[in-house]
C-alpha cells in the first residue's frame, strides 16, 4: 500500500518546475511577443520618429531614407529596440497578467469592469516604462541620429554601446532623461491597448459570435486606435525630449517635458502632438497583432507543457 501511494504521488521536480513556469510565463511571453513584434514594425516606428522631428510625410521621408541610406536605414536602432522590449514589455505585458489574473481570482472568476482593465494598465505600464525608459533613449537617439548636423551625431554603435556612452558623458541619471513623457506614454498606451483589447474580444467573441482569427483582428485593430490616440502626445513630447542637443553655449530647447508640451502647445496649437497618428496606429496595431498570436502559441505550448507533467506524474 506504502508503495502504490509513493507512485501516486507526482515527483517534486515536476511539481517546481511547473510552479516556476507558470510564474515567469507571463513575463517570458510578454518579452518574446514584443521583441518579435519589434523586428516586424521596426521600420514603421523609424518613419514615425523622423515624421515628429519634421523630416517630413511618410512617403518623403521613405522616398528620402531608400535614397540616401538605403534599406538598412529602416532597421537603425534595432538592437535597442530589442533591448527595449527585453526590458519594457516584459515587465509590462508580465505584469499585466500576473495583475489580471489576481483581480480575476478576487472577483471569483467574473470579468473585470473596464474600469479596473484600464487600471491595471495603468499600473503595469507605468512598472515597464521604469525598466524600459534607458533603452527607450538609447532608441529614441540611435533613430534621431541622422537628422542631426553631422558634427553634433553621436554615432552609436550599438544599444550598449549607447548606454556606456551616455553614462560616461552624462552621468547615470541621463539615463532616465525623458522618463515622465516615457512612463505617461506607456501607462496610456498600456491603459488603451489592453484595456480596450480584452473588452474588443469580450464583444467580438462572446456576443457577436466572431471567429479566433476575425477576433484577433479586429481587436488588436480597435486597441491599436485607441493605444495611439491615448499616448502619441506623450509620445511626441518623449521624442523631442530624449533627441535634444545643447546649442553653442550649453543651453538645451527645453528645460523639460512641461516646457516642450507648452512651448508645442503654442507654436502647433493641439494637433501638433498628433503629428504622424495615421503612421502611429499602423505601427500599433501589428505589434498588438503579433504579441496576441505568440501568446496563443505560448497557451499551447503551456498546455502542452501541462500535459506532459501530469504525465510524468
Amino acid at each position: 500500500m506504502a508503495d502504490a501511494k509513493q507512485q501516486q504521488q507526482p515527483p517534486q521536480t515536476a511539481l517546481a518546475a511547473s510552479g516556476v513556469w507558470k510564474t515567469v510565463k507571463p513575463f517570458v511571453n510578454g518579452g518574446a511577443s514584443g521583441m518579435l513584434a519589434t523586428c516586424v514594425i521596426q521600420p514603421i516606428d523609424m518613419v514615425k520618429v523622423k515624421i515628429q522631428l519634421g523630416e517630413g510625410s511618410a512617403t518623403s521621408v521613405t522616398k528620402k531614407m531608400l535614397a540616401n541610406e538605403g534599406v538598412g536605414s529602416f532597421y537603425k536602432g534595432l538592437s535597442a529596440g530589442l533591448l527595449r522590449q527585453a526590458t519594457y514589455t516584459t515587465a509590462r505585458l508580465g505584469s499585466f497578467r500576473v495583475l489580471t489574473n489576481k483581480a480575476v481570482e478576487a472577483n471569483e472568476g467574473k470579468p473585470l469592469p473596464l474600469v479596473q482593465k484600464a487600471a491595471i494598465g495603468l499600473t503595469a505600464g507605468a512598472i515597464g516604462a521604469c525598466f524600459g525608459s534607458p533603452a527607450d533613449l538609447a532608441l529614441i537617439r540611435m533613430q534621431a541620429d541622422s537628422t542631426l548636423p553631422a558634427a553634433q551625431r553621436r554615432h552609436y554603435k550599438n544599444a550598449f554601446h549607447a548606454l556606456y556612452r551616455i553614462i560616461a558623458d552624462e552621468g547615470v541619471l541621463a539615463l532616465w532623461k525623458g522618463a515622465g513623457p516615457t512612463v505617461a506614454r506607456a501607462m496610456s498606451l498600456n491603459m488603451g491597448m489592453l484595456a480596450s483589447y480584452d473588452q474588443s474580444v469580450e464583444v467580438l467573441r462572446d456576443k457577436l459570435g466572431a471567429g479566433e482569427l476575425s477576433t484577433m483582428l479586429g481587436a488588436s485593430a480597435v486597441s491599436g486606435f485607441f493605444a495611439s490616440a491615448c499616448s502619441l502626445p506623450f509620445d511626441y513630447v518623449k521624442t523631442q525630449v530624449q533627441k535634444m542637443q545643447p546649442d553653442a553655449t550649453g543651453k538645451y530647447p527645453y528645460t523639460g517635458s512641461l516646457d516642450c508640451a507648452m512651448k508645442t502647445l503654442k507654436s502647433g496649437g493641439p494637433f501638433k502632438f498628433y503629428t504622424g497618428f495615421p503612421v502611429y496606429c499602423v505601427r500599433i496595431a501589428p505589434h498588438v497583432m503579433v504579441m496576441q498570436l505568440i501568446h496563443s502559441v505560448s497557451l499551447l505550448n503551456s498546455q502542452l507543457f501541462n500535459f506532459m507533467s501530469i504525465k510524468l506524474t
